[in-house]
């Protein structure tokens, strides 16, 4: 899986990761792999309800690592 962009929001609380996801999103092409990094317990739940309500596709199950969430999300 070759990644186009990483936006890493560890840091950052909720809702912070999922505007700046959706935002981030906007300006990739279409095909483009997007992924991002996130420390907010929500986000696990959030981002990937969000994505696909804005017809973004998720290229894999959200992956738990430690205490960071990671998201493979396609524009």
């Amino acid at each position: 899986m070759s990644i186009d962009f990483t936006l890493d929001l560890r840091g950052e609380s909720c809702p912070y990761p999922i505007i700046y996801t959706l935002e981030t999103l906007r300006d990739l092409k279409k095909g483009q792999l997007l992924q991002v990094i996130t420390d907010c317990p929500s986000s696990f739940r959030n981002v990937p309800e969000e994505v696909v309500k804005h017809g973004y596709t998720l290229e894999q199950d959200p992956v738990r690592n430690g205490q960071e969430f990671l998201f493979y999300i396609r524009a």
